[in-house]
């Protein structure tokens, strides 16, 4: 049985009268670019996520973007963040004039190692970029501690982890993950357990200096027609966008619900298999301080590229997040980075395959998935 690693038509299905009816509903109303639709997805994911204001943008890279901005970041300035991401969180430090500087990542969770945070930073550190990977928070206490002892911003790359939660201890509650540090940053591209029809992406703050700062940097610089305070952007979320995630925004909680089954029904089986005894194959780790939301299913995997020859040729869907650290990148090659920089990382990049985990797949695609991985092994 083929297995995609992503199957979006079977949710579509279940939503399609009431997102062609907001569809239509902007349509009929000629309003595209922000407007209502934008406003009402704005306060419902705030509330959502328990954070005072959110502001849309065009996607989840222009939110990292215009969260530096806001922040003040500029020529001259370092952003510390993670090696083991997706290019946007690195890259955004560039468009604003700044400087990438890297700390390695923990072995179990992917995540920045906030050990390693220290030892990076530099006399021009001014913001730090924890990612929550694959769907679950970063150790964000010890985090937040060093930020504030330094006098450093916290940005949270949120992208892959709307709906995940922190126990953090330094506010005694349960916070949703991009409502910790200064802002937050999500994504809204279809893969995402929150995917629109195209890209879009949202930032979160608590402070209205900040949300006030975000809203005039996404349309050119200003509130006003023709008049620009500063130099901004066009990134605009738009009206068919909002529409349909509104539609989608009250379903996400049974979606992480599904996702998370799936990532059971996974760990029980590759333990029956014996896989992860022997192991071959790592199953993902759950932090006790973090609930994971999978929105990837990633183990580490022995002879990763020769498994992942073999799920090809089964017709099973899989993908590497990411092949190449951060570091390697030639993109990123001015930073003067060669491997061995950061191991941790480097060794994800080597092990790493994520799995169909999507919250619509049913038992027998996924048994034909583990019996594709254990049948490799034998």
């Amino acid at each position: 049985m083929e297995v995609p690693l992503l199957d979006l038509k079977p949710q579509f299905e279940t939503l399609r009268e009431e997102i062609y009816l907001a569809v239509h509903e902007v349509i009929e109303s000629q309003q595209f670019v922000l407007g209502p639709q934008v406003a009402g997805l704005e306060s419902e994911l705030a509330h959502f996520v328990g954070a005072p204001f959110a502001v849309g943008c065009a996607s989840g890279t222009d939110a990292l973007i215009l969260s530096l901005a806001a922040l003040d970041i500029g020529d001259g300035d370092h952003v510390l963040t993670t090696p083991f991401s997706f290019s946007s969180t690195a890259s955004c430090a560039y468009r604003v004039g700044a400087r990438p500087i890297f700390a390695d990542i923990l072995p179990d969770t992917f995540n920045i190692d906030p050990e390693k945070i220290e030892a990076a930073l530099t006399p021009r550190t001014r913001v730090v970029i924890p990612v929550h990977l694959f769907g679950q928070c970063a150790d964000m206490d010890p985090i937040l501690e060093i930020a504030t002892r330094r006098g450093l911003a916290v940005l949270e790359d949120a992208a892959q982890a709307l709906s995940a939660t922190y126990a953090s201890e330094r506010l005694g509650r349960r916070v949703k993950a991009g409502a910790l540090g200064a802002i937050g940053a999500y994504s809204f591209f279809p893969s995402k357990n929150l995917g629109g029809f195209g890209d879009g992406g949202m930032t979160v703050c608590s402070e209205p200096d900040l949300a006030d700062k975000l809203r005039k940097l996404r349309t050119h610089g200003g509130l006003q027609a023709y008049e620009h305070e500063m130099v901004g952007w066009n990134s605009r979320l738009d009206a068919l966008q909002a529409a349909v995630l509104r539609i989608k925004l009250p379903h996400l909680d049974a979606w992480s619900r599904g996702r998370v089954e799936n990532a059971d029904r996974y760990d029980r089986w590759f333990r029956e298999s014996g896989l992860a005894e022997s192991g071959r194959v790592t199953l993902p780790y759950r932090s006790p301080r973090s609930s994971h939301i999978f929105n990837q299913y990633t183990i580490r995997a022995h002879d990763r590229d020769g498994l992942r020859r073999h799920l090809s040729s089964r017709g099973i869907g899989h993908s590497v997040y990411y092949p190449i650290p951060l570091h390697l990148e030639p993109c990123f090659s001015d930073l003067g980075h060669r491997e061995g920089d950061f191991p941790e990382a480097e060794k994800a990049s080597r092990e790493v395959v994520s799995l169909p985990v999507f919250p619509e797949l049913d038992a027998g695609r996924q048994e034909s998935v583990v019996q594709a991985v254990v049948d490799f092994y034998r």
